[in-house]
């Protein structure tokens, strides 16, 4: 790892808001606020004229112009089909990312100087695909990035760090466990954590990329236009400007019932309105199911992490939709606790991803810094262990499997990293010209429901080879999420290996390409 010149920082680049974070010279994490004043910024992209492109627009910019607005692009990242069309170029989900990166790069820039090196925040449920693509994001938009890291872990680290846990010499310390249950506006992971003040363990974590708080504003969305529809005989969703003016009113009224019992939606569409009564328990209703999944992963996460929540030392709410009260209620019938509020739901990834990046950049430069020597020390004493997020295995031939090939899983989901495991299968059938290894991530024996992360062949076999001849293959997973797979077949000993090159990622040269477009584009 190398640093550039410039500031080091945290950055949780979120589905809805985003935000940037450091250390200052007494080793708290501050959130920089942006030009407006505010903590978070808003991950919203319209792609404007004239190459002007904002981010976080008003309400009112996103109405007038819908079909250059990008929502949520966070859900599409590692999506190779997915691309916007703008002043003919098309977009990825690392470009569009990248837009957010800079503008929080060039506001917090007028606040703490150049930004040369960050840390960046992902769901722990991210597969390798979407972790790559957020790096590459980064490096568009100008940054140094030191790395990527889950975002439970950065809100333990936070909490730890800024309760005086971490990093503090303590004889017989005993090791605490933390629930971090991570609801955002467009993913969810729940995580079980152990740390003492100097080691991070994740025990179990599990989660979903494609549920948060946008899921529940739609619900309300929803509800009001089939009301609508019901008076009316019309649905304001066909039309994309009535649709985002619906959608920014449902996610007020989601706000005020989080403070509220009851308010209004009101809804207006070709002259016609209605205003629609909603309670809070309405809209608990109306999200039941939604919840009652993020309740289901909680306890598998428990059982995985062989945890009752009696054992627990703490409950950590990550995410601006843990605001909810719906959230708290559900928490405590679940665990008979109260849920932490010492950290500020918003703010806290970043503030973790902060504290990351500054033992980073205290190992990299050796120990020197801005930062005081009590700082440099507490820093320099921590370490962490981790899990992978997903199991990692190869496909085989299995002729009771549909279409004769299952995954056959070799490093398990939750499993310590760094992992290594050696297995022998044999060849399926006789003389084979070259061996396939194709190497599979996911839970389940079905090939297609599994993500393809790379493949390689043995060749130059002995001529002959018969089918049940042993192949030996090696699977290897680092701390750096780092993929190297080797086989050797064990007759003629021949082998081959590969490191991994993820699918629907940009190569190097797109990289590059997208990071000179995107200077090109002003940022407002």
């Amino acid at each position: 790892m190398q640093l550039v010149e410039g500031t080091t920082v945290g950055i949780d680049l979120g589905t809805s808001f985003s935000s940037l974070c450091q250390l200052d010279d007494q080793g708290a994490p501050v959130v920089v606020d942006n030009a407006l004043g505010s903590p978070v910024t808003s991950s919203i992209v319209l792609l404007g004229d004239d190459h002007r492109v904002s981010v976080g627009p008003t309400p009112e910019m996103m109405i007038e112009q819908p079909d250059n607005t990008v929502v949520a692009v966070k859900r599409q990242m590692g999506n190779n089909d997915y691309f916007r069309i703008y002043e003919g170029k098309k977009l990825t989900p690392e470009f569009l990312s990248a837009m957010i990166l800079r503008k929080l790069k060039q506001d917090c820039e007028q606040v703490v100087g150049p930004i040369g090196n960050a840390v960046i925040t992902v769901p722990y449920y991210f597969n390798d695909p979407c972790r790559q693509a957020t790096m590459q994001a980064g490096q568009i938009a100008g940054l140094n990035v030191l790395d990527v890291i889950n975002e439970p872990t950065a809100a333990t680290l936070a909490y730890a760090w800024m309760h005086g846990d971490l990093g503090v010499a303590a004889a017989n310390a005993k090791p605490k466990k933390i629930l971090v249950y991570d609801l955002g506006g467009g993913t969810f992971d729940v995580t079980v954590v152990t740390y003492t003040p100097t080691n991070f363990q994740v025990e179990a974590t599990d989660g979903d990329t494609f549920l948060g708080g946008l899921d529940w504003t739609r619900r309300l969305v929803n509800h009001a236009a089939e009301e609508f529809q019901k008076k009316y005989n019309m649905d304001p969703r066909d039309d994309p400007h009535a649709r985002v003016a619906l959608t920014e009113d449902c996610e007020v009224v989601k706000q005020d019932l989080t403070k509220r019992m009851r308010t209004t939606i009101d809804v207006s569409y070709r002259g016609l309105d209605l205003q629609i009564a909603v309670t809070r328990a309405d809209f608990e209703a109306l999200t039941a199911d939604l919840l009652q999944r993020t309740r289901d992963t909680t306890e598998l996460v428990l059982e995985l992490a062989g945890v009752n929540a009696a054992d627990l030392d703490e409950i950590l709410l990550v995410g601006g939709s843990t605001y909810m009260p719906m959230v708290h209620t559900m928490l405590e019938d679940l665990t008979g606790r109260t849920p932490s509020t010492t950290l500020d739901p918003r703010i806290a990834v970043a503030q973790g991803a902060a504290v990351h990046a500054a033992i980073l950049e205290a190992r990299a430069t050796g120990g020197e810094s801005r930062l005081s020597d009590a700082v440099r020390a507490r820093l320099g004493s921590v370490s962490s262990t981790d899990v992978n997020s997903h199991s990692l295995g190869v496909e085989i031939t299995d002729p009771s499997a549909p279409g004769g090939k299952r995954n056959h899983v070799m490093i398990a989901r939750n499993s310590p990293l760094p992992a290594k495991i050696d297995q022998r299968f044999v060849t399926d059938r006789p003389n084979p010209q070259g061996i396939r290894i194709r190497l599979l991530e996911g839970e389940v024996s079905d090939i297609d429901a599994c993500t393809p992360v790379g493949d390689f062949r043995i060749t130059n076999l002995p001529p002959g080879l018969p089918a049940g001849s042993p192949v030996e293959v090696s699977y290897s997973y680092d701390s750096n999420r780092r993929i190297v797979v080797k086989a050797r077949e064990l007759t003629g000993n021949a082998e081959a290996s590969v490191d991994i090159q993820y699918e629907g990622t940009l190569d190097d040269n797109s990289v590059e390409a997208f990071r000179s477009l995107a200077e090109q584009y002003s940022i407002d």
